[in-house]
């Protein structure tokens, strides 16, 4: 079986007017840390991934976390599409100076 090195990219858009809201936002974000993943910028997160399978596995588990309330979106890419990835304005984070385009995190 050939193993394919994925990226899972997480953009989220959950309310934060409420006290209760802006504590179900930690959460989550706190959740998807846990997972693995890493901030690229702000409500926009993504970690690396073996291959398609994980990417399912995990998710199902990025399902059970999402509140019930905002938008969360999943878009998994190829490393190649990742590295091809344009950066317009701005610059890369530190965390992703730190990674690379081709490291994987184990945690």
């Amino acid at each position: 079986m050939k193993y394919k090195v994925m990226r899972m990219i997480c953009m989220f858009d959950l309310p934060v007017e409420t006290d209760k809201e802006k504590r179900i936002y930690r959460i989550f974000r706190k959740e998807l840390i846990k997972e693995g993943f890493l901030m690229m910028q702000y409500s926009v997160y993504v970690r690396t991934c073996p291959n398609r399978d994980y990417c399912r596995r995990l998710e199902k588990r990025v399902q059970r976390l999402a509140p019930e309330k905002g938008n969360v979106r999943l878009l998994v890419i190829t490393e190649k599409q990742y590295r091809d990835m344009k950066l317009i304005v701005g610059s890369k984070s530190e965390t992703e100076k730190k990674i690379g385009a081709e490291r994987m995190i184990v945690i």
